[in-house]
């Protein structure tokens, strides 16, 4: 009976323990989600402001770039196996991406249905660079707007590539240059990124032409 007695008092003292810890105004302070919608709200930015000062802040998009374009410079670093920012020419990409996959057509210029190489050069420079060439490979080459060099090492963005296939052509057919050896040409494969190494390209590259700059 004493036994029983002392047990139920020491399990009274237990709760009583309990009852005021828990009751007691330094617990009720350590909740952490006991805070009004005002006081939370400036502990959560006094916090973010702390752990932001701890961090530099990096402009990833200096240039104000649109989210279009942000996007075609992702695609195609990642295609040319680049950095993005190697990717400048901002709209030659933009206008080559909608052409993409067109399959060839001989002395054709139509989006996803039928593409020749050379209405293609002369379409992009007259939508993109505002200049006028011919519609032939050897009516590009022919132009004084254009600066011809036979140097690989000196290729970059938007230079006009062109190719021999046979004695009685010597200028072929063209392609643009694009980036780290990927260039831009119409093959039975269609209007597509090519590697400019591959031997198919390299036997039949006679040069290159670049727009000059306008005085």
């Amino acid at each position: 009976m004493k036994q029983r007695k002392f047990f139920y008092i020491v399990l009274c003292i237990f709760f009583s323990i309990i009852a005021l810890s828990c009751g007691g105004k330094k617990y009720i302070k350590e909740i952490p989600y006991n805070y009004s919608s005002n006081e939370f709200s400036k502990t959560t930015q006094e916090s973010k402001s702390e752990s932001d000062s701890q961090y530099s802040v990096v402009d990833d998009n200096p240039q104000g770039l649109n989210d279009d374009t942000l996007k075609i410079k992702e695609k195609y670093s990642i295609i040319m196996e680049v950095m993005p920012k190697e990717i400048r020419d901002y709209k030659l990409y933009s206008y080559i991406d909608d052409w993409m996959g067109t399959p060839y057509k001989k002395q054709s210029l139509e989006k996803q249905k039928g593409v020749d190489a050379s209405y293609f050069v002369q379409a992009l420079f007259s939508d993109v660079y505002n200049e006028t060439f011919s519609k032939t490979p050897d009516g590009i080459f022919r132009s004084k707007a254009i600066q011809l060099f036979t140097g690989r090492t000196f290729l970059k963005e938007g230079d006009i590539l062109f190719f021999r296939y046979d004695k009685f052509h010597p200028i072929s057919d063209v392609g643009i240059y694009l980036h780290n050896d990927r260039i831009l040409a119409c093959t039975a494969r269609g209007l597509n990124i090519y590697n400019f190494n591959d031997e198919y390209f390299q036997l039949r590259y006679v040069a290159a032409g670049r727009l000059k700059e306008k005085k």
